[in-house]
């Protein structure tokens, strides 16, 4: 594939080479590591994915080991690169001998497992075979551990024939192991695994993988529950962050395998964002870390941000959405939408199941009405961004089932305490949720529905709004107070961000609550550059005037040539006539009658004189 120019359909070509015959494509490729760059495959290689995890292995799906990526130096973030960030892929990165991270590695929510490869002075790389028929024990990056990985997975598939291509990331994920890796932000989720951004779930264990897939059934089928934010057009200024919460209920999904959060976000600075999802289990992934190299201004356009850290989580109830904006001064960004693609199975993976040999995978898309969200089988969307001389056609957004809005307590809200926080929207959502099923919710026109009860006016903090709310037997529409965004006291609506009235620690700008020290910060650095300006256009001004002077005061005076002997004849300086006879300043003798020439006579006045 890299002998030439590298096209999307050279790509699609490569991915969708003998399906039947070809089990596991391993690729070491992908787009720039260069820290700046944000793509991934074209529509003919998204077709490509979308083909071979359908029909690839005679129904199965083909596996595609992905290395996922050699940018640390950079501070590259692989849930930028479009190949590794995909569910298609089993996204792969490397560790040292010693257990450490290389100083190449990408980290990213959406690596599942690790093996080796090579790392600092010191420490041994990998051997293998090389060109023109020889070995080298020289082997490096994640191009090395992710042909370690597609062999673990062959010998996976020798002992179970039948694996799908889910089926070798659920063996991936229970048989990976912590081991001796070493990385500061290992944590357990929700159903007690061991996850790290920079090694996922750890080293893959040939030996376990063999015996798990030996007594393996194939997963079940896998759904997909996806839920729109109705909170849109979210201002982040510099310095600052918001957090969204979004209340999800899926029937049909029960046991979590891929998230994915797919954003539309513009930036002044695309590299000053960073990006958190938590789960309601309180998995917290990194969805997109800072990357210092990246100044472009194009953000995201309905980038699909995935995470694997929720591997086996129910799903049910409240997720947040961080979006933290590090610009300077000016430096803003705007979330313009959001969505989460849940994809899971109803039923328990590790449990019994009728039948071990039917792909898990349903080529066609039926969707069902539920309590909560939207709920389909599995059928694979293309997720591209690559801008190429064909731009795929996109399917519109299904239109969300249901509209969720947060109700507090009483009491005033602290909110400083964001975990009490998100304690109090998740149990006003659980009674709204109540209410519905109870039609209780209904109020007069003009009232607004607030803490169980309607009432005329909402209370401090909050703003009214009409809402709606679809159940799969009845429709509810009403009217309800919502809280204003946490970096106003009073707003007006329709956004929870149009603020009237800001906390003592923040000016009111444009609708905004702006910080204060943000504010004064920006205003030094305004009157700081003012004095700049002025003493730079004084200097300027006096450069000039001396320059005129210089030019004037030693300019030589005029000469011209005389027609008649062609001499040249130049006009002298004197005296000025307002200029005294006796002034140091002339520039010509005085004449006397001395030295008078002979051709003058003296003038007088009178005969006496004579």
């Amino acid at each position: 594939m890299l002998d030439g120019d590298v096209t999307d359909a050279v790509e699609a070509q490569s991915l969708s080479l003998n399906p039947d015959h070809i089990d596991i494509y391993s690729a070491s490729w992908g787009p720039d590591d260069d820290g700046k760059t944000v793509d991934g495959p074209g529509p003919l290689a998204s077709t490509a994915f979308k083909e071979g995890i359908l029909k690839g292995r005679n129904g199965l799906g083909s596996i595609f080991v992905w290395a996922s990526g050699n940018g640390g130096r950079e501070h590259d973030n692989c849930n930028c690169d479009g190949y590794t960030n995909s569910m298609w892929t089993l996204s792969i990165s490397s560790a040292t001998e010693n257990g450490l991270v290389p100083w190449y590695s990408e980290a990213c929510s959406s690596t599942l497992a690790t093996t080796y490869s090579s790392g600092s002075n010191g420490e041994r790389q990998i051997v293998t075979t090389d060109l023109h028929h020889g070995c080298t024990s020289t082997h490096t990056g994640t191009s090395a551990s992710a042909p370690l990985a597609a062999g673990i997975c062959a010998l996976a598939l020798e002992a179970n024939k039948m694996l799908t291509w889910r089926d070798m990331q659920h063996i991936v994920v229970r048989t990976a192991r912590k081991a001796n890796l070493h990385a500061k932000d290992w944590k357990v989720n929700g159903v007690g695994r061991n996850v790290s951004h920079s090694f996922g779930y750890g080293l893959m264990d040939a030996g376990a993988m063999v015996r798990l897939a030996k007594k393996w059934n194939s997963a079940p089928v896998q759904k997909l529950c996806e839920i729109r934010s109705n909170q849109a057009d979210k201002l982040i200024p510099a310095k600052s962050h918001v957090e969204l919460s979004l209340y999800v209920r899926c029937e049909n999904v029960r046991f979590l395998e891929h998230v994915q959060a797919k954003l539309t976000l513009t930036a002044s600075r695309r590299g000053d964002i960073h990006i958190y999802l938590t789960s309601p289990m309180g998995t917290r992934s990194t969805l997109l870390a800072q990357r210092p190299i990246d100044g472009s201004r194009a953000g995201f356009q309905s980038w699909p941000f995935m995470t694997v850290h929720n591997w086996g989580e129910n799903p049910d109830g409240l997720w947040k959405l961080e979006v933290h904006n590090e610009g300077r001064f000016y430096g803003r960004a705007t979330l313009k939408e959001w969505f989460l693609h849940l994809y899971g199975t109803t039923e328990d993976p590790d449990g019994p199941l009728t039948s071990t040999a039917t792909p898990t995978t349903v080529p066609t898309t039926t969707t069902t009405t539920t309590t909560e969200a939207t709920t389909t089988t599995l059928k694979p969307k293309p997720t591209t961004s690559k801008p190429k001389t064909t731009k795929p056609k996109r399917p519109p957004w299904p239109k969300p089932t249901a509209q969720y809005y947060p109700l507090t307590s009483a009491k005033p809200r602290d909110y400083s305490d964001e975990e009490e926080f998100s304690k109090t929207q998740e149990n006003g959502l659980a009674q709204a949720n109540r209410k519905l099923d109870k039609q209780e919710t209904e109020c007069p026109r003009g009232q607004f529905f607030y803490q169980g009860m309607c009432v005329l006016q909402c209370p401090s903090g909050h703003y009214g709004s009409a809402v709606g709310n679809y159940r799969s037997t009845h429709e509810l529409t009403t009217s309800a107070c919502l809280p204003c965004h946490y970096s106003c006291v009073e707003c007006h609506g329709p956004n929870d961000y149009q603020c009237v009235l800001c906390h003592e620690d923040a000016l009111l700008s444009d609708g905004y609550c702006e910080p204060k020290a943000l504010v004064d910060e920006v205003r030094s650095f305004t009157a700081w550059n003012d004095v700049v300006v002025g003493v730079f256009t004084a200097l300027c001004l006096v450069t000039v005037a001396l320059t005129v002077y210089v030019v004037v005061a030693l300019w030589p005076p005029p000469c011209w040539r005389s027609r008649k002997g062609g001499e040249y004849i130049c006009v002298q300086q004197g005296p000025s006539p307002n200029q005294s006879s006796d002034s140091s300043a002339s520039f010509l003798p005085k004449p006397s009658p001395n030295n008078m020439p002979n051709n003058v006579t003296p003038y007088y006045d009178t005969d006496e004189e004579m």
